[in-house]
């Protein structure tokens, strides 16, 4: 059943059939797309078509489940746990697309829309969750699995099926069937409401400029980009705002000391400001109710929960992990800061510690200095258009993989392209969308998602539609879309995600493409980060957007000798975050407070100074507004298992094709549907070391 694809929580409502029908004949979401691939014809699509459409899939998804639980035939692999695999379709066509709206083109009505719809998908997939009917019959089969004879993928399905139920209620009493129905009601409804106010906050922002002498220190490409910003918002002068391809280059760059802690502060205030869009109370009910769900569940902290299912397996050894990883990082953080704070000095910095707003100004001039390299040297190499070509290029060396522009496939905005991949027999992989620039009702950030999953239904191969999602510069009067080295890095991630969904060959949707263990997921898309280091990668893209001058090999070099610039530093932030997480999720809820939770954290990984008034934890969508709760170290979990996977294709060549296959076949192509160790083992022969991931960054020498 594709209850992975509903928003879990609250009382479903049901319209009259009658209702239903006028709008059924006019809905575009409830008729066949008639367009290339059956891809979504967004143009057609409007906010009041979701919830008829949603009504009736729910309609369909009940009933579809009546057929299972009122079958008298004894319950067997297939009239149960395959029947309800292929239950839901229609709500499995519907509802990625609204999320996927809400995040990347949302507005006032379709916010409201989700608002509404996520409680009734909550008690959607409560109804059937805790199914006592339903539950017997899994459990039928579960129980004589040892005589099944399934194949690798089959038992996969049957114990995620299994323990899909189990996890999630369906052997509770009714009176904590009613409790956790509740708890999911109201889960739902917070996270959507924290999204909300991080959106909210980061719109509202916005840093204007009128006298010229502020703008001391910034690249023409920046100020270029503010005075564009100015003038979409009826502005004089230059405007920087808190979205990524502004923020980060005015953080660098900005000579102003003032102006950078303005922005850094707004930054770091989203969500702590006491005002309508404060997050801290919705935090305290989130962490509140996850932990009365797990203990409902039988499990100590909500990390026990969510950890059990995963790589990991307990929270112990998360923060054994998290902790011997700091040992290497932080040491390595502390010399790097040193160094970043004597330079500062010596170029007229005369406090005595460097603050957070003053970080990244004087990295990029000391990275300049030591490595004569900035984003301001390397960007007219980047052309967002150049560096996809390089991209498409890879991909075809390594899988064979073509790409085809088509411009009749729908799309959401304007600045979105789409394409159609095809595998190197030339047949339909997926379609895959780039959207590639920030606006107003698209959250920030950068994320894959999967909009429709590759399946196989009756025999026909069901091929993804695959989205990825960033906030890059967008081309000016004068310019194209030029990028940072971070944002190619990005990029390639994005698009590492995309390839675990494209490449997925997999009988059952539930265990297709990206849906394998959280600690797992980033190992595609991380390991993708690893070629834009590679020479022989960057010269397939890396060309002046002016002259068509490949980049030059000594600045290939310079790249190369940057590349663990400031990493120490990088790595301990990212063990804070995980740290945070862990802090909010295995632990009993005793109303701690952000200010409190993340000063005890940063008393334990942060270098530089605390600054009252700010917090990270009130704008932390990973954790509050998406599935990272309990999860965040999967990053650097994954970094181990990429640097490790990425040292085979160095052994044997970036692009020798033999690597290539047995990564495309026992990781890209297999989902979710063995263990992920197991399918790492395959390709690898032996367990990951984490070592590659230490020798990578350059931390081996720190202790």
């Amino acid at each position: 059943m594709k209850i992975k694809s509903l928003v879990i929580s609250a009382l479903a409502s049901s319209l009259i059939l009658t209702q239903l029908v006028p709008t059924m004949a006019q809905n575009p979401l409830l008729q066949p797309f008639n367009t290339p691939h059956q891809t979504p014809p967004y143009a057609q699509i409007k906010a009041e078509h979701f919830m008829p459409a949603m009504q009736e899939a729910m309609k369909q998804g009940r009933a579809e489940i009546a057929q299972i639980t009122d079958n008298t035939a004894p319950p067997t692999f297939d009239n149960t746990i395959v029947a309800l695999e292929r239950a839901g379709d229609l709500m499995s066509r519907i509802s990625p697309i609204l999320f996927h709206l809400n995040g990347a083109e949302t507005t006032p009505d379709i916010q409201k829309t989700v608002r509404e719809i996520s409680p009734l998908l909550t008690e959607y997939g409560n109804d059937i969750q805790l199914n006592e009917k339903l539950f017997a019959r899994v459990k039928a089969v579960w129980d004589q699995r040892a005589k099944l004879k399934l194949d690798t993928e089959g038992a996969m399905l049957l114990e995620k099926t299994y323990k899909g139920f189990a996890r999630n209620g369906a052997d509770l009493n009714e009176a904590n069937k009613a409790k956790l129905r509740e708890i999911n009601k109201e889960l739902s409804l917070l996270s959507i409401k924290f999204s909300e106010n991080n959106l909210a906050e980061t719109n509202a922002f916005a840093l204007e400029i009128t006298d010229e002498k502020d703008l001391a220190g910034l690249p023409e490409f920046v100020k270029e980009g503010a005075k564009s910003t100015a003038k979409k918002m009826n502005k004089q002068g230059w405007v920087f705002t808190l979205q990524a391809p502004s923020y980060g280059p005015f953080m660098q760059y900005a000579e102003n000391r003032e102006l950078r802690k303005k922005l850094w502060t707004a930054y770091n205030r989203r969500g702590f400001n006491g005002d309508k869009y404060d997050n801290q109370e919705t935090i305290q009910k989130l962490v509140k109710l996850r932990y009365e769900k797990a203990k409902l569940l039988g499990y100590q902290t909500w990390a026990h929960y969510v950890l059990e299912d995963r790589m990991a397996e307990t929270p112990e050894k998360v923060m054994e992990f998290e902790n011997n990883v700091l040992g290497y990082a932080k040491t390595a953080a502390e010399r790097e800061l040193k160094e970043l704070t004597d330079y500062a000095k010596k170029n007229g910095f005369t406090e005595n510690v460097l603050q957070r707003w003053d970080a990244s100004f004087y990295a990029e001039k000391l990275k300049k200095e030591k490595y004569d390299i900035n984003d301001e040297v390397l960007k007219p190499y980047f052309k967002l258009e150049n560096v996809l070509d390089g991209l498409f290029t890879l991909t075809n060396k390594l899988y064979g993989l073509t790409f085809k522009e088509n411009k009749s496939i729908p799309v959401w905005h304007p600045d979105v392209r789409a394409y159609e991949i095809f595998d190197e027999k030339g047949q339909l992989l997926s379609v895959w969308y780039g959207d590639y620039f920030p606006r107003e009702g698209k959250r920030a950030g950068a994320w894959n998602n999967t909009t429709r999953q590759q399946y196989f239904d009756n025999g026909t191969d069901i091929r993804p539609h695959v989205v990825n999602v960033c906030n890059f510069s967008k081309p000016t009067e004068t310019k194209p879309s030029l990028l940072t080295f971070r944002e190619v890095e990005t990029l390639f991630h994005e698009f590492g995600h995309a390839l675990h969904s494209m490449m997925s060959h997999v009988k059952y949707e539930t265990v297709s493409g990206t849906s394998v263990s959280w600690d797992f997921v980033e190992l595609p898309s991380q390991f993708m980060e690893n070629f834009c280091t590679e020479p022989e990668v960057l010269k397939l893209f890396a060309k002046h957007y002016q002259t068509g001058e490949v980049i030059p090999n000594a600045l290939i070099e310079k790249i190369k000798a940057s590349s663990n610039f400031m990493s120490g530093v990088g790595v301990s932030r990212q063990i804070n975050l995980g740290l945070i997480d862990m802090a909010w999720h295995y632990a009993v809820p005793n109303g701690e407070s952000v200010a409190v939770l993340e000063k005890r954290i940063a008393e334990k990984t942060d270098l530089y100074p605390i600054i009252e008034g700010t917090a990270q934890s009130t704008a932390f969508g990973h954790l509050f507004a998406g599935g990272y709760s309990a999860g965040y170290y999967s990053y650097m979990w994954s970094s181990v298992l990429d640097a490790d996977a990425f040292e085979a294709f160095k052994e044997k060549g970036v692009f020798n094709k033999d690597v290539a296959k047995s990564f495309r076949d026992n990781v890209l192509s297999k989902g979710g549907t063995e263990k992920p160790m197991v399918l790492y083992k395959r390709f690898r022969g032996r367990e990951p070391k984490p070592e590659a991931m230490l020798r990578r960054d350059g931390l081996m020498i720190a202790q």
